[in-house]
């Protein structure tokens, strides 16, 4: 399995309605980070778990349920969460 199928396999706590992924790593060559083996990830993921939840309180419940991979295999992660309603609000 890739570290993007790992990170989708561990958000899945979460039961996500929505869930993109972007590798950002190849932005940060030569980054202490990216030397040391830490991918830079951005995570985009709607899950109805966030209803009610402040922001700082949805990108904990994130970091738990990767906790595993923040040890070692993620280096920087830039999270979007967001409740079903609005996600499907946003309008662009």
């Amino acid at each position: 399995m890739s570290r993007e199928d790992d990170l989708r396999a561990a958000l899945r706590v979460l039961q996500p309605q929505h869930l993109s992924l972007r590798d950002d790593s190849h932005l940060h060559a030569g980054h202490a980070g990216a030397k040391a083996g830490g991918g830079h990830y951005a995570v985009h993921i709607v899950s109805a778990d966030f209803v009610g939840k402040s922001t700082v309180a949805r990108h904990r419940m994130v970091y738990s349920a990767l906790a595993e991979m923040l040890r070692q295999e993620i280096h920087a992660l830039t999270l979007r969460t967001e409740t079903p309603q609005e996600f499907a609000s946003n309008t662009f």
